[in-house]
């Protein structure tokens, strides 16, 4: 199997909804940086920063999504989760094309931070193929979470 073909034989994608109007979309992996736009109201579906992630959309992002998935589940007013989230974003912005990155703010989705068990933060999760694989929690540096989803 290469990046050009996930287990399912399909090209690799990432499956989200747009952050103006809502709709999802599929977007092929090869065409993450290429400043894909939402196929309904064509705003711009920035890939190359970590993706907001909430209880309503958690679900059919990570099992819709063929691509390894970092998930970063934080909240505003957690210090460490400020500490971390430049390598998150760098992370998000050097990966694009072979890695989702996400977050989720546990304040605002206590849902999915409850049904994953999220009794600290920052927790950082790597999703392959709907399933959790990797998971750690407390600050990280931009190596480590490279490390987690290789």
């Amino acid at each position: 199997m290469t990046l050009a073909e996930d287990t399912t034989g399909h090209a690799p994608h990432v499956t989200l909804p747009c952050p103006a109007c809502g709709r999802w979309n599929r977007i092929a992996a090869r065409r993450m940086t290429d400043g894909p736009k939402c196929g309904i109201c064509a705003a711009p579906l920035n890939l190359a920063h970590p993706v907001a992630l909430t209880d309503a959309t958690f679900d059919r992002v990570i099992h819709e999504t063929s691509l390894p998935i970092l998930v970063d589940f934080y909240a505003d007013w957690c210090g460490p989760c400020r500490m971390m989230a430049p390598a998150v974003d760098e992370l998000a912005r050097t990966s694009a094309g072979h890695t989702l990155v996400a977050k989720l703010d546990t304040d605002a989705s206590q849902k999915v931070a409850s049904r994953y068990q999220i009794r600290g933060i920052p927790t950082v999760i790597v999703f392959r193929n709907g399933r959790e694989e990797r998971r750690q929690s407390g600050v990280m540096p931009l190596a480590a979470l490279r490390e987690m989803v290789r």
